[in-house]
Order: structure tokens, then sequence, then C-alpha cells
């Protein structure tokens, strides 16, 4: 099993694929990894996402691949059952996490307040999903919560954008963000997949900068 914080620290960035066809989130995992990104989150938002998740999983060995918007236990079963290395959610569910726990695997319950928060830090986890970032408090609400839980680690996601994601990982408790400004729906429907390419790599090149 990969070190998923790790491979996180490193990318800094990571892209939303949701589609309702395996062979269109294969083709858009393809493209993500060939901009340079390593980690892709497939979010449960279709019919079919389930089987895109497990042929990305199958058939993009570059790309680690976690599920998202996974609502409920069994969801997070089915996910890491279909090749699922984390789990990410857009709330925090303590049957989601003891699924995670039970099965070894990270697990990013998404936040929104200090209450939510204090919660995710007394089941002993250190890194959350803050959702949706932008109209949440953004930046200032993310420096305000990581001055007084010290330890945590944040991956904001929601209205990122190229325009404010070196801003975003400036903040040092930030460990990645996730966005869905990567996979725009009317470069897949065209088929566009070098568009997608070169927002990877963009991304990437931000990141870098920001490290920096």
């Amino acid at each position: 099993m990969p070190n998923i914080n790790e491979l996180l620290a490193n990318s800094r960035v990571v892209p939303l694929v949701q589609a309702d066809d395996p062979a269109v989130a294969v083709e858009t995992s393809r493209a993500l990894a060939a901009g340079g990104l390593t980690v892709v989150e497939v979010v449960f938002r279709t019919d079919r996402a389930l089987e895109c998740l497990k042929a990305v999983a199958e058939q993009v060995p570059e790309m680690i691949a976690g599920a998202g918007t996974v609502l409920t236990a069994a969801q997070a079963e089915a996910a890491l059952a279909s090749g699922a290395k984390f789990i990410v959610s857009p709330g925090l569910d303590d049957a989601v996490v003891a699924v995670a726990r039970k099965h070894g695997v990270p697990v990013y319950p998404g936040i929104v307040s200090p209450s939510e928060l204090q919660h995710a830090y007394n089941l002993g986890l250190d890194t959350v999903k803050f959702f949706p970032a932008s109209i949440a408090g953004g930046i200032p609400m993310l420096k305000a919560l990581s001055s007084v839980f010290r330890t945590m680690r944040f991956m904001p996601t929601g209205g990122v954008s190229p325009g404010n994601l070196a801003d975003f990982l400036a903040v040092p408790a930030v460990l990645a963000c996730g966005g869905s400004w990567l996979t725009p729906k009317d470069a897949i429907d065209a088929g566009d997949y070098k568009a997608i390419t070169k927002l990877a790599a963009e991304a990437v090149s931000i990141a870098k900068k920001a490290r920096a």
C-alpha cells in the first residue's frame, strides 16, 4: 500500500473525475497522469461511478485511485472492493471512517466547522477535507482552524482554481488541494484530453512554485 499522504504532499493536487462511462474515466485519468499528476479521486456522483473507479484502478497503474463523495459505509466497502486506495467524503461520518480503518486505508472526511474538526481530531484523524472551501471561509478560515488544531492537515476542495491554488497551498497546514477545474465537462464531452493534460501540467507547475 503506497503512503497516500506522502503522494499528496508531493503532488499537492487531487483532480476529481466524474464519469458515467468507464472508458471516459480511464482516458481522463490517463490524461491527468500525462500532465504529471499521480493521485485521482473518482467521485460517486453517477450511476456507474463504481465501474469507473474499478476501471481506473485496474487500467491506469500510474495513477493512485481513490473514491470521492462516499456517503455511507456500504459505499465505502464497495469502493474498497473495487480498488480504491483511499476514501474521501463531503462530510464526517463515523461509520465511513470505521470502514476505512478496518481496511487500513486513509480516509479524508469533509469538515466545515470547529466542532466537526474537533470530532475528527478525537477520532484520531490527522487530515481532513475542507469543503466547500471557497464559501466556508476560504484561506482565513483554514488559518484560524489550523492555529487551534496545530497537528491537523487539510485538503481544501470546492472553489479552488488556478487563480487561487498557490494561495491555498501557501497555507502551511494544507497538504493538497482537490478540484474539478482539472476535468472540465466540455473538454471531456468533446474528447479533448489534451486540454486536460495541459490543465494538469499547469497545476503541477503552480504547485512546484508554491513549494519553492
